[in-house]
């Protein structure tokens, strides 16, 4: 395979704009982690025309994918969890071409996941998880039973990324074969909504109480990489937090994040007057 591959990623190394090459092979014959391709290449370089580029081929009925993928667009996906694949991808692939020990020091931190980035990961899961709670919630009390479960499931899968990253590691793609051995009460959760033969709506019923608790008890940790940058400030109107590059990764969850930690008296309200008559700006502190 890598004999077919080396004049093609050779080529590419060749270049001073070339960081480090990377290498997955399909393990199994159904292999999502490589979108069932035989062979990913992955080249990171410093600029490109274009953030992520990706090339197709074919030789001797086995089939290989070329990602071409600039430093700010991996550097983006890493501390987001934009494309979860290029993480198991950097973890588990094999570096064929490293400039300046580029891909190995790129390993090591993701083996190390750095506070900072750590608390990233955590209020940006955080957020959507808050979200999808609350969706299934109003969901449930209009009896939409079916969405509601949808919903539900959605939330424990944030919720299981969310207990992974706590304990220092990257969710991967399968990520309840992690949680059933790092967090079992929450993969227990799981199998009961997913399991249960209760009715369906009592299985939703339970697991809003169950799960509420639980992510309560996360809300501060969890929302600390926010907090940290609220308190910077005396006041915050929701247009300047949105803004704030900190915030950018989950702006689109904020408002439902912030409300939450309003109702849960961790943010609190401050309100200035405006022009007209009994209306007021909403401000939030720390």
């Amino acid at each position: 395979m890598e004999d077919f591959l080396r004049p093609i990623y050779q080529e590419r190394a060749s270049h001073s704009n070339t960081l480090g090459i990377v290498m997955v092979e399909k393990e199994k014959p159904v292999s999502p982690i490589t979108d069932n391709f035989d062979v990913i290449l992955m080249i990171v370089v410093r600029e490109s025309e274009s953030p992520w580029f990706v090339k197709h081929y074919e030789f001797e009925n086995q089939r290989a994918a070329m990602h071409i993928v600039e430093e700010k667009q991996l550097k983006e996906w890493i501390d987001t969890s934009g494309y979860r694949k290029v993480l198991e991808w950097l973890l588990s692939g094999k570096i064929v071409f490293d400039r300046n020990e580029y891909m190995a020091n790129l390993k090591e931190m993701l083996r190390e996941f750095p506070d900072e980035k750590r608390n990233l990961r955590k209020v940006i899961e955080f957020a959507k998880l808050i979200r999808s709670y609350r969706e299934c919630r109003s969901l449930y009390e209009t009896k939409q039973y079916l969405d509601s479960f949808s919903q539900m499931v959605r939330s424990l899968h944030y919720l299981a990324r969310l207990a992974v990253i706590e304990k220092g590691l990257h969710p991967e793609v399968t990520v309840w074969k992690q949680v059933k051995q790092i967090e079992p009460e929450i993969y227990k959760l799981y199998e009961e909504l997913i399991e249960s033969h209760e009715p369906m709506e009592k299985r939703v019923e339970l697991m809003l109480l169950a799960s509420e608790f639980i992510i309560n008890s996360r809300a501060k940790i969890s929302s600390k990489y926010l907090l940290d940058v609220m308190v910077t400030r005396d006041t915050w109107s929701i247009g300047e937090l949105k803004n704030h590059p900190a915030v950018q990764p989950y702006a689109l969850d904020l408002s439902a994040l912030l409300a939450y930690l309003v109702e849960r008296d961790i943010v609190e309200v401050a309100k200035t007057e405006t022009k007209g008559k009994n209306i007021y700006h909403r401000k939030y502190w720390v």
